[in-house]
């Protein structure tokens, strides 16, 4: 990729209600294989593994300590850090713990979520060595990704004039917008989605948080001044890192700093947040069903259907998501799978 060697930071702190019954708080989305062999911690950790990265800082749930030394240990991703988190505080200071402990120098470090799907990685690394001249001067990078539809649930970014071959300044962030917004920019042409995946040195996002969120990194310095380490385990201090503000590296430093760049890159890109974009990116019957495990479909057609256990068996249904897993099934029409977060919340009110 680069001379210097890039430190992939992988942020696996989310639990994935979206994704309920299969991914619950114990085992999360990220830690499931979902739309490959491998999990998406997996995917994730191979995409940016081999020549030009350095062996990757994890920063996750303590609960799932275990589970991710196991997982990245059997794709040969070893990580060189496993931060556990004492509890979620948001992306800005779990990326503030990871870049204190890359050293807090001018080490790229390039920050990705755990449960993202990239289909073209080619295009990834295409896009990261665009960036790295920007980087090793400065700049603050996010990746935007093509859009190809008006959403509502993402954020936004106006791209600005060019900086390098690939590579502009960003000319604002726009939070997630109404409808009639997000179909204006679609058709504008010159906004990209905001995909959560940034690329900058460690001292530079630091002298960020400094400069726009001075809490932040007073909190993950304390935390990381009073860590216990347990071979590639690290545990901040867990009263230090409480007392940080939970924010997110977009409203802490992204949408603040003054030299932020983006590389709009097209590379078969998803967010997994619901069952229904699961049915979008997976290979189907000629019915158009998607389906896995023990699943039995007559005259059914454009159906999400997973088991990891129970039998399921449809007949004459269409567009349906039909999720097995445990003692719990969920059964809901395509196109209203964004619906399940209400659902758990309801659930939690009945007991």
């Amino acid at each position: 990729m680069t001379a210097k060697l890039i430190r992939p930071v992988i942020l696996s702190g989310g639990s994935g209600t979206r994704l309920w019954p299969m991914s619950r708080p114990e085992k999360p989305k990220q830690l499931l294989a979902l739309n490959a062999d491998e999990t998406m911690l997996q995917l994730t950790a191979m995409r940016a593994a081999g020549e030009g990265f350095a062996a990757p800082i994890v920063v996750a749930n303590a609960a799932h300590a275990s589970m991710i030394d196991d997982q990245l240990a059997q794709c040969g991703a070893a990580p060189e850090t496993v931060i556990l988190e004492p509890a979620g505080r948001n992306t800005a200071p779990a990326i503030a713990l990871a870049a204190l402990a890359a050293g807090g120098g001018e080490e790229a470090l390039l920050v990705m979520p755990s449960d993202h799907v990239i289909a073209d990685v080619p295009a990834f690394h295409a896009a990261i060595r665009a960036a790295m001249p920007l980087v090793g001067d400065g700049w603050l990078v996010t990746f935007g990704i093509a859009p190809d539809a008006p959403e509502t649930g993402y954020g936004w970014i106006r791209v600005g004039d060019a900086l390098a071959p690939g590579v502009h300044r960003v000319a604002r962030f726009v939070e997630k917008p109404p409808l009639d917004a997000a179909e204006a920019m679609l058709a504008g042409g010159d906004h990209v989605w905001n995909g959560g995946i940034f690329l900058f040195r460690a001292d530079i996002f630091l002298g960020a948080l400094a400069a726009h969120a001075p809490d932040i990194l007073a909190a993950a310095q304390e935390a990381m001044a009073g860590a216990a380490r347990e071979g590639t385990r690290l545990h901040p201090d867990a009263q230090a890192f409480a007392a940080s503000p939970s924010e997110s590296i977009d409203y802490a430093v992204m949408e603040r700093a003054e030299r932020v760049a983006v590389v709009p890159v097209s590379m078969g890109w998803s967010d997994l947040g619901s069952w229904d974009a699961l049915h979008a990116i997976s290979a189907t019957d000629e019915a158009g069903n998607a389906h896995q495990g023990a699943v039995i479909a007559i005259d059914t057609a454009n159906c999400l259907v997973r088991s990891d256990g129970a039998r399921i068996a449809m007949v004459g249904v269409s567009d349906l998501i039909v999720v097995a897993s445990g003692d719990d099934v969920l059964i809901l029409p395509r196109g209203r799978s964004q619906e399940v977060k209400a659902l758990l919340e309801a659930m939690k009110q009945r007991g």
